[in-house]
């Protein structure tokens, strides 16, 4: 596999399967690309689209996505070891980060409509103004996650982990969707 070390990628297609470190891509068009096998380190994105690029077995390790479209993706079929990534100002629509171990991760300012948390271990993460409408947290580890700025959330403390998570009202409201009861 080709080794790319400490290089700009600018409105850039398509690339090779490879490895990449210390690598920024900007401006970027990789939807419905195939990054599988590939392997990024210390990279950041910004400005790119990636939605419905296939990841299958693509590491991201200390990876960061700053205004990027990453609609649909399935971060649960990339490889598991090391996997390490924030996102600050990103549309994650739709995105799929099943049974992923992702401790720590920074969500800032992101748009997680209809995203798949089930099963994830999200430990010690922080969701800050994040929308997470119609997002799905189930049988979920979110002990010491943040979600004191983020909102349209909906959460089940009974069949999630939620031990010292932190949330603020109004939208701590969504931890009692369940019931279906009305409060004023």
């Amino acid at each position: 596999m080709k080794l790319f070390f400490e290089q700009s990628f600018n409105k850039s297609a398509f690339i090779p399967q490879g490895e990449y470190e210390l690598c920024s891509f900007s401006n970027c068009d990789f939807s419905n690309s195939d990054l599988s096998g590939s392997v990024f380190t210390d990279c950041i994105f910004t400005d790119c689209n990636l939605s419905m690029a296939m990841l299958n077995n693509t590491a991201f390790r200390e990876t960061t996505f700053k205004n990027c479209k990453l609609l649909g993706l399935r971060f649960e079929t990339c490889n598991q070891i090391g996997l390490s990534f924030s996102f600050s100002n990103c549309m994650l629509d739709h995105a799929s980060f099943y049974q992923t171990k992702i401790k720590n991760t920074h969500f800032n300012h992101a748009q997680l409509h209809e995203t798949d948390f089930t099963e994830c271990d999200l430990v010690n993460s922080l969701f800050a103004n994040c929308d997470l409408a119609l997002a799905t947290f189930e049988n979920s580890n979110l002990e010491k996650v943040d979600f004191r700025t983020s909102y349209n959330y909906s959460i089940n403390p009974e069949i999630n982990r939620v031990k010292k998570a932190k949330f603020s009202l109004p939208a701590a409201m969504g931890l009692l969707d369940k019931y279906d009861i009305e409060i004023e």
